[in-house]
């Protein structure tokens, strides 16, 4: 089978008014998106759409999490407003985290995330297979 060049029509839509590109915006979405991209963090918003959890709660749900990764995954959490860090005066002192109104705002699209990978896991693990076969070949 050899590449071909096929003619596509034109679409005719509407042209969209020009929108000014600024750097800043870029590298402002880009530093929330790589916090909220991050594989614990997904792990951990997931985990609180459930509720308040304290802090080894977390730890044993999210298999393989060291304890200072955890730390800093939660500290940036909260850093960013997705997550409160409710502190209780007991003896040993008790320590709730929680998702805050945008943390909760950001649980649907990431639990819609989880379950589109979950959907098409065998999809991706075989094209995975294939691509790897491929360049063993090479």
């Amino acid at each position: 089978m050899s590449p071909e060049h096929k003619k596509v029509p034109v679409s005719r839509a509407p042209v969209l008014p020009p929108h000014p590109h600024l750097d800043n915006d870029c590298r402002g979405v880009a530093t929330i998106l790589a916090r909220v991209g991050d594989k614990w963090s997904v792990f951990v918003i997931m985990l609180l759409g459930g509720g308040p959890r304290r802090f080894n709660e977390i730890k044993r749900m999210v298999g393989g999490i060291s304890q200072r990764m955890l730390t800093l995954t939660l500290r940036g959490l909260e850093r960013d407003g997705l997550v409160t860090r409710t502190v209780f005066p007991t003896i040993p002192p008790r320590v709730d985290y929680e998702l805050t109104d945008l943390g909760r705002g950001l649980s649907k699209p990431v639990e819609a995330l989880g379950q589109w990978a979950f959907d098409h896991r065998t999809e991706i693990e075989s094209a995975r297979r294939q691509f790897d076969g491929r360049n063993e070949d090479r």
